[in-house]
């Protein structure tokens, strides 16, 4: 007998939260304060914080170790800097992909003392432990990801996308209204996380809103339909290697 679909939603009004003077994030797994037995991790895919942070504000230099982490920024800019020498700046529409592996000492500040800067940041399990730490950034082509979820984070590095120590592969799209998207999968050994970075979507007949995710599993396709203009991540990840 073939398995059904399984479809579990995280509304954007259940995550966690971190509230302070300066920051204003959400979180859509346990993290920091927020600890929710049901929500450790989808697979491998760890954490996914959507956090706003004041003009001039930021997380000062702390520590990671194996994990692979992306960052997306929606609007603004972040600054980084590392004890492996590397600082650069992450504007809208950048994506970065740090290798944590066997340690690295990093810094994250918002790079406009008047503007707020709003980013995703999303942590992977990384298939090996203790690996030279990484860092690299790319500007995704708004033609890329228009009306299409194009690859910009993937196992294979290409002169579009990101790379990553995973089997792991993120897609970004920005859809008109309207818009039909059926996302096919590998195998069925690979589930699929859907956050909704603005708009409004149908997912397998569900409903899910601004900052609304599903993740997916037991099968091979999905199909999405957009109401509103929107905003769509879709992280595939291994869910039966932890």
């Amino acid at each position: 007998m073939s398995q059904v679909m399984e479809i579990a939603l995280i509304p954007s009004k259940e995550r966690g939260k971190t509230e302070t003077d300066w920051l204003h994030s959400r979180h859509s797994f346990s993290f920091g304060h927020y600890h929710n037995l049901k929500r450790l991790n989808f697979g491998t895919l760890r954490v996914l914080n959507d956090d706003i942070i004041q003009p001039g504000k930021g997380f000062p230099p702390h520590t990671h170790d194996n994990m692979e982490i992306v960052t997306i920024v929606l609007e603004g800019a972040v600054e980084h800097k590392d004890n492996a020498g590397n600082h650069g700046v992450i504007r809208a529409g950048d994506v970065q992909r740090m290798t944590a592996g066997s340690g690295i000492e990093h810094s994250e500040y918002n790079a406009s003392k008047t503007e707020n800067v709003h980013f995703l940041q999303i942590w992977i399990y990384p298939k090996e432990r203790n690996l030279k730490p990484e860092y690299e950034q790319k500007t995704i082509d708004p033609q890329n990801v228009q009306n299409r979820l194009f690859p910009i984070v993937s196992p294979i590095q290409s002169e579009a996308s990101l790379s990553i120590h995973q089997d792991t592969t993120f897609f970004l799209g920005d859809f008109e209204k309207g818009q039909k998207i059926v996302h096919t999968l590998p195998h069925k050994r690979r589930g699929c996380y859907v956050f909704i970075i603005d708009g409004e979507v149908t997912v397998a007949d569900k409903m899910l809103h601004k900052g609304d995710a599903a993740q997916i599993t037991q099968t091979d396709s999905i199909e999405m339909q957009t109401l509103k203009p929107s905003k769509i991540l879709l992280i595939e990840v291994s869910i039966n290697t932890l």
